[in-house]
């Protein structure tokens, strides 16, 4: 199955780039596939995931993912 996954900020560097240097988007996961299982193979450490969003709403690690769904991960971020 298919997903959209996008890492922000800091978190961009984990994902895969394709020919050409584009970052990859999409992603062919195994039906059953959570969240955390696919941070995981991006070597994504654990401890800097601050929130996630599937599909528009907040959601955790151990949710799993569908055909089509859209991850959003961010790292926690400071500003003033």
């Amino acid at each position: 199955m298919r997903v959209e996954i996008k890492l922000y900020a800091s978190l961009a560097r984990y994902m895969p780039e394709l020919e050409g240097g584009d970052v990859m988007q999409g992603m062919e996961v195994e039906e059953g596939t959570t969240i955390g299982e696919l941070l995981e193979s991006l070597n994504v450490p654990a401890d800097v995931v601050k929130l996630i969003f599937l599909n528009g709403t907040h959601a955790s690690t151990e949710r799993v993912l569908h055909d089509g769904d859209r991850l959003g991960v961010f790292p926690p971020v400071a500003g003033g």
